[in-house]
């Protein structure tokens, strides 16, 4: 199994950035590629971002192109998501996801493991 704990949620104004953390711990190696989703309340789960295990390769979904940034720590197993220019409609849980498949995309339903979530709030 893999362990995915998220951190650096918190409250912002809006026009303000945050730096989100997923750790990753177990077999990590068994993941292709990781993830990040935000889910507000009644929508639907939504894909951001997503990073290549294997290399720096990204994707992002074009509601945050420009603006969220996904990087990798391999030495310490943490992927960020950099936020920037925050917006009060970007206010979710945000979640971090692993895949053990070999098709990229953002939808949650390819991802194996999940985090618990970090709340950011953009006022």
């Amino acid at each position: 199994d893999v362990q995915l704990v998220e951190s650096g949620g918190g409250s912002v104004q809006a026009g303000g950035s945050l730096r989100l953390s997923c750790a990753a711990s177990g077999y990590t190696s068994s993941t292709n590629y990781m993830a990040w989703f935000r889910q507000a309340p009644g929508k639907e789960r939504e894909g951001l971002a997503g990073i290549w295990t294997g290399g720096r390769s990204t994707f992002y979904a074009d509601s945050v192109k420009g603006r969220f940034t996904i990087s990798r720590d391999n030495a310490k197993n943490i992927v960020y998501l950099r936020m920037n220019s925050l917006k009060p409609e970007d206010t979710a849980m945000y979640f971090c996801a692993a895949s053990t498949r070999s098709t990229w995309n953002l939808n949650p339903s390819n991802y194996d493991y999940w985090g618990q979530g970090t709340q950011v709030t953009v006022s």
